[in-house]
């Protein structure tokens, strides 16, 4: 019989973790929670009012998506503590390697679990709001602008979030000239918060004949979507609108009619456009959401007269402001200048894998509070 590796003391490690886990993401009360929130939504008037029932059955959904992912993850434990008896008094390899990839699963687990007990502001578990421009490096920035707005699609695929671009012009020469999108899923703005800033590449020009090594930057801003109970006073006069032929969004079908959309708000010179919707007034009514969304957040810096405590501090996306670093050449890497979180696999990073940059983020940023 083939000696088989017992992992009885990984697995009870695990278990105490996910134990530890229970506290303090508060599982019972969440579970008592839904009871009490499903018995209202069940009553003949529930959705007599319509925006109350709406934000009642979001946060039915998100209480179960905490639970369902806890309760899985002990699920998992659990089959892989009785995989692993039966594996060594069997000497069963195949169930052996089973436990092995059990382990791998438990412990990714239970990292997303205590990701979501990091996010504790107030916006963190709903929808975020991302915008990409270029900085300094000419066409190579719109370039690169372009490779972060197809990072983050392909993240955001990645995590099951919903993706609805709201403008991505093609900028003159290559590239984009922004991108403006939302991401739709559970913790989006509290895990996107951790890509606010300046983001450096390095690499050999595609536009240089000379084939010259080329730094370039661009600039990434994370807003979250405000509840619409959150509305802060915007005078008709203190706004512009004009609109203009669609373009398509970021390779999206293109919309003939004047139906894009750009905002200027007079006071403060912001500016958004919005062409991804087929009206006017839709693209109208996205243009003011996300507008709101940004005073909100100048409303919180003049209150708090402290660092930004939406979007973290703004700089301009040039040398030396950078929070992470894309090296194509002479080497390759991928750099998070806060927390140290590094590979050698630019590829992967640029085609979506974020998460060991974001997970690092957090940790660094939970563990220096």
């Amino acid at each position: 019989m083939t000696d088989i590796e017992n992992h009885a003391s990984d697995l009870a490690e695990l278990s105490a973790h996910l134990d530890e886990i229970r506290g303090y993401l508060h599982i019972e009360d969440k579970r008592v929670q839904i009871t009490a929130l499903e018995k209202d939504a069940s009553t003949p008037d529930f959705w007599n009012d319509n925006d109350r029932a709406m934000k009642i059955s979001k946060q039915i959904a998100d209480l179960h998506s905490e639970v369902d992912e806890y309760d899985d993850a002990a699920s998992v434990c659990e089959d892989a503590i009785v995989a692993n008896e039966l594996a060594v008094e069997d000497g069963d390899e195949q169930m052996a390697a089973e436990v092995l990839a059990a382990i791998d699963d438990l412990r990714a687990r239970i990292q997303s679990l205590e990701l979501s007990s990091w996010f504790d502001e107030e916006f963190d578990s709903g929808d975020v709001i991302v915008t990409i421009n270029p900085g300094q490096g000419g066409l190579e920035a719109q370039d690169w602008a372009d490779m972060l707005f197809h990072m983050y699609l392909r993240y955001a695929e990645k995590r099951g979030w919903k993706v609805e671009v709201l403008d991505a012009p093609v900028a003159e020469g290559i590239g984009i000239d922004h991108a403006t999108f939302i991401l739709h899923g559970h913790n989006a703005y509290g895990m996107m918060r951790a890509e606010q800033g300046v983001h450096r590449l390095v690499r050999i020009s595609p536009t240089d004949v000379k084939q010259r090594r080329q730094t370039t930057f661009a600039g990434v801003e994370v807003l979250p979507v405000l509840p619409d109970d959150i509305k802060v006073e915007i005078k008709d006069t203190d706004i512009k609108f004009d609109v203009f032929h669609s373009s398509g969004a970021g390779g999206q079908s293109v919309n003939t009619t004047d139906s894009a959309v750009r905002l200027t708000h007079i006071p403060t010179g912001i500016v958004i456009t919005c062409q991804n919707e087929r009206s006017q007034l839709q693209n109208k009514e996205v243009a003011l959401k996300i507008l709101n969304a940004k005073l909100y957040e100048l409303e919180k810096e003049k209150r708090a007269a402290e660092i930004d405590e939406i979007r973290g501090e703004k700089h301009e996306a040039s040398w030396g402001n950078q929070i992470r670093n894309y090296v194509l050449y002479p080497y390759q890497m991928v750099k998070d200048v806060r927390s140290g979180v590094e590979t050698g696999n630019v590829d992967a990073v640029l085609g979506g894998d974020l998460d060991d940059f974001i997970i690092g983020y957090h940790r660094w940023r939970v563990g220096n509070k």
